[in-house]
């Protein structure tokens, strides 16, 4: 891909948000323009989660080296500020994810079943070694809590424990 055409997706990609901000579960606008860059609205989709996972995961990645330099740093508190940080500066983007994976689960679930592992990984959670349908299954768990958490929360390792010990 050139840097023509990185720009022409990337510009393509903020006109589908924009178009989408009123409410972020319509279908996706799949304008002439964003039909000579993709093939389908779910290609469209798969991109703007690609774009997400780019910027949570060097959110993420920034946690973990700062719980490296620092042992008093809880990597569990760190990994779930960089979700949250992340989920406040690209709220639309998390909105649109969220309202097309609730609509049509089939299309994103292999992008959020991976972003489930890395996160429940990056926190530690889990170890590397573990079967990969728990480490999705403790992923999921961890990301759910994150959703549903408000903005400023105690830590997430209590709530955590607390949900594990249930499922």
């Amino acid at each position: 891909m050139s840097w023509s055409d990185y720009h022409r997706r990337r510009a393509a990609l903020d006109d589908v948000l924009a178009r989408l901000r009123p409410d972020p579960g319509a279908p996706v606008p799949f304008t002439d323009e964003v039909a000579e860059l993709f093939d389908s609205p779910a290609q469209v989709l798969l991109a703007l989660h690609y774009r997400w996972t780019l910027k949570l995961t060097g959110r993420v990645g920034l946690a973990q080296s700062d719980a490296d330099r620092d042992p008093d740093v809880d990597l569990v508190d760190a990994v779930t500020t960089a979700w949250l940080d992340t989920a406040a500066e690209h709220g639309l983007l998390r909105a649109v994810i969220d309202a097309h994976a609730a609509a049509d689960p089939e299309v994103l679930r292999p992008g959020l079943e991976s972003e489930q592992r890395m996160l429940a990984l990056a926190a530690g959670l889990v170890g590397p070694g573990e079967p990969r349908t728990e480490i999705t299954r403790v992923g999921a768990a961890f990301t759910a809590l994150l959703r549903s958490a408000p903005r400023r929360t105690p830590p997430v390792r209590h709530l955590f424990g607390r949900y594990a010990a249930s499922a």
